[in-house]
């Protein structure tokens, strides 16, 4: 039988290959995103990226099984991709409801800022609007492109595998939670599916198709290595799903001066960082309020800071009655609007001698045992009881002046007393420079705290738990708050300390709170009262300063997490918003003055410049989008051919050091560039022979190339290193003739579009003449 005849007779069995890897890549896509769901709410969303990821797989299929070129099944992907996108989120601007127009492309940097404020302010699971479904549904059908390349045509399953296992990651590391089990097993048995497909149709493939030497390195040895593998892969599978979850888990902190048990705690010194590291995040209580908002939930207030320590409050304290006030209204001006809220709140595996409330609290009503209250911060504390398993239900009576009252208001007060002012003497430089440079645009002291919180809050700076320890500056003190200003990264502790540390530097009183972020939404209940469920991973730290009239007013540096303060204007009919009504959307941004944040030279990391104290994106205009969109598409045409050049150049130093097998790969790279067949069946021997017969390469070339490959394969120590110059000036000679002999079309993608790049000799894709330019 002619290798003709055998080629034909496997066509079916390529088709239906083809047809499986694509179902099995499909199937692998959407396990791997299945985890994805704990922090995005499933919704059209899902639908849209679910289709288009099949419209771009199915493409490419279809693409395939009519032996087009895999350069025109990647262009035919990536057109469905931009039609199907502008179709769902652009077809009002688009022509023919498919097209992108310029006004079309006008409206993606909206939609990515749009997405990129649902990520900051969002709390998870985030319920995508049209700007984060933008990015999602295009960012799942940009991987299916790539996978699809990779996996189908460049036949590196295990590669595909290991970007599908860094995405389903992605949550995980975003949010820690227990591993999701169906997501795992699921995408395991994908990439398993993918694997035993590709093993078999390269096992196929390599079945001799003439007669004469095998082909040159290792080769299947038939189905028993494929069931072997496929055997201990499903072993790790159990293994994992089964024997992990009996292993010891970390034990859960011991509540000081609880009751005992397990459960988790708060720490009242600022060393949060442990608590946020825990493997295990877990529910701590849930909350119904009549407020708009989830307030975030107060717990131990810091004032008192000795330059390396913030300490918890120990003031005067008064008993909290079963069923009555527990402290008096705040002293809050006539003429600055107030809004009363009632939330219940049952806690469950709290184990803590401070009792979360909203702030300020007014009424508690409710507890088991003995509380105290302290009416200098409104907190609620017991000597010797535990907030666990308390159900309690507080009132807040809450300022919400307008921007212009809380801009007419100075700060301080003379009932205060020094302990929210005092510095000690060696406050380090860089922090009360660094404060008076971002704040110098100022026009009142609300102006200069949102220039803290705008820079904090900005791209210069990145939310981490882990940097600080690694840096070696994981605290509150002047030293770790200087170290921070400098790295720029950390988390909530480092935040909140930075900030008030720095308000004092400007002669304003502040103060730390240690508490509670706003949890997440798990049901409703009729139109004025929702529940919220609060986890141990929420727990937070923030700063807050005081001014005359108003009290103490809260404000959220964080970098990515929360909803920053904000008052409206009293002209625009809104209320204000502070950290207590954290997702608000409906007031208005203060309407400041621009001020300049500073570019601070002696520190590393890029400074917010040109931005206002709202901390508003400056929008994009078409023409800078259009030439950023010119610059990088040049990069990405050039990145190939780079690529390819320096492979080219390691090759050719190796073949010239005396290595036949580098040589040789030269040679076929540009076989492979070329569009020219590289079976896996066949010898060095008849592919020299089928060079120089159909591609007019130098007989006497080949011969040097073909006969050092066959010996350094069949002898020992066959290598030659005086020979290796001889060999890399044939292999280019012989590289050179194919490209001059090929057509003009097919040169130039070679040269822009190197195959060679993800089509390996020996391949499926190898073995098919590419009819680019043919």
């Amino acid at each position: 039988m002619s290798a003709a005849d055998v080629t034909v007779l496997r066509t079916p069995r390529r088709r239906r290959d083809a047809s499986l890897l694509t179902l099995g890549l499909f199937a692998a896509i959407a396990a791997a995103l299945l985890p994805v769901f704990s922090v995005m709410q499933p919704g059209s969303w899902t639908v849209q990226a679910a289709f288009l990821t099949a419209a771009v797989l199915g493409a490419g299929l279809v693409a395939r099984l009519f032996h087009l070129p895999a350069l025109v099944a990647t262009l035919l992907e990536v057109g469905i991709w931009l039609f199907a996108l502008t179709a769902m989120f652009g077809r009002a601007t688009a022509v023919l409801w498919i097209i992108p127009s310029p006004a079309t492309v006008s409206t993606v940097p909206g939609l990515v800022s749009a997405a990129s404020e649902e990520i900051r302010t969002g709390v998870a699971p985030v319920a995508p609007g049209i700007g984060l479904a933008f990015v999602l549904v295009a960012a799942i059908g940009g991987l299916a492109i790539v996978l699809d390349h990779v996996v189908l045509t460049a036949r590196m399953p295990l590669l595909a595998g290991v970007g599908l296992v860094a995405v389903s990651l992605i949550p995980t590391i975003a949010i820690p939670a227990d591993v999701d089990v169906t997501a795992f097993v699921l995408l395991a048995a994908a990439l398993l599916f993918l694997l035993r497909i590709d093993t078999r149709s390269r096992h196929a493939a390599s079945r001799p198709r003439h007669v004469g030497p095998r082909r040159v390195g290792p080769r299947l040895r038939g189905r028993g290595a494929s069931a072997t593998a496929f055997g201990i892969a499903a072993v790790a599978v159990i293994v994992a799903v089964v024997a992990t979850p009996l292993l010891p888990q970390p034990a859960l902190r011991f509540a000081s001066g609880g009751t005992g048990g397990y459960g988790t705690t708060i720490n009242p010194n600022l060393e949060l960082g442990n608590d946020l590291r825990q493997p295990r995040d877990i529910d701590v209580l849930t909350l119904q309020t009549d407020a708009p908002t989830p307030p975030y939930l107060r717990a131990v207030t810091l004032s008192s800071f000795d330059g390396s320590v913030w300490q918890p409050d120990r003031d005067d304290t008064v008993n909290v009655p079963g069923d009555g006030p527990v402290f008096s209204a705040p002293p809050i001006d006539p003429d600055i609007a107030v809004a009363q809220y009632t939330t219940d709140i049952s806690v469950g595996e709290l184990d803590s001698p401070w009792l979360p409330v909203p702030s300020p609290a007014t009424t508690v009503t409710g507890l088991q045992g003995d509380w105290l209250g302290m009416p200098d911060n409104r907190t609620i504390v017991s000597r010797s009881g535990s907030s666990r398993d308390q159900d309690y239900s507080v009132q807040t009576f809450a300022p919400r002046p307008t921007l212009e009252q809380i801009r007419a208001r100075p700060v301080g007060g003379s009932e205060l007393g020094d302990t929210v002012r005092a510095l000690p003497a060696d406050v380090p430089a860089v922090i009360g420079d660094t404060a008076r440079e971002v704040t110098a645009g100022a026009q009142s002291p609300y102006d200069a705290l949102i220039d803290l919180q705008t820079w904090f809050r900005s791209s210069a700076f990145r939310y981490s738990l882990d940097a600080p320890v690694e840096a070696g500056f994981d605290g509150a003190g002047l030293d770790a708050v200087a170290d921070f200003l400098q790295a720029r990264t950390g988390y909530c502790v480092h935040y909140a300390s930075a900030f008030a540390v720095m308000a004092r530097t400007l002669g304003m009183p502040s103060r730390i709170v240690v508490g509670y972020l706003p949890g997440t939404m798990s049901s409703s209940v009729g139109q004025d009262r929702a529940t919220f469920t609060v986890t141990s991973s929420q727990l937070h730290a923030w700063p807050e300063v005081y001014f005359e009239g108003i009290g103490w007013v809260p404000f959220e540096p964080t970098n990515s997490l929360g909803v920053p303060t904000s008052f409206a204007s009293g002209t625009t009919g809104g209320t204000g918003t502070t950290p207590n009504a954290p997702q608000q959307q409906q007031s208005a941004a203060p309407e400041t003055q621009a001020t300049t944040a500073p570019s601070l030279g002696n520190q590393d990391g890029p400074g917010l410049q040109g931005s206002g104290t709202t901390g508003a994106t400056r929008e994009i205009g078409p023409g800078l989008l259009v030439g950023g969109g010119i610059v990088l598409l040049l990069l990405l045409v050039a990145a190939p051919a780079v690529l390819r050049a320096l492979r080219r150049r390691s090759r050719t130093i190796a073949a010239r050091a005396g290595d036949p097998v580098a040589a040789w790969a030269m040679v076929q790279d540009d076989a492979v560039d070329l569009g020219i067949p590289v079976p896996g069946g066949e010898s060095p021997r008849r592919f020299a022979e089928r060079l120089v017969r159909e591609h007019g390469s130098d007989p006497d070339d080949m011969d040097l190339l073909r006969g050092a490959i066959e010996r350094v394969s069949y002898a020992e120590d066959a290598a030659d290193a005086t020979n290796g110059p001889v060999l890399a000036e044939a292999a280019a000679r012989v590289g050179a003739g194919l490209r001059a002999r090929a057509g003009g079309v097919r040169r130039a993608f070679s040269r822009v579009l190197p195959r060679s790049l993800v089509v390996r000799p020996g391949t499926a894709a190898a073995e098919e003449r590419d009819r680019v330019g043919a």
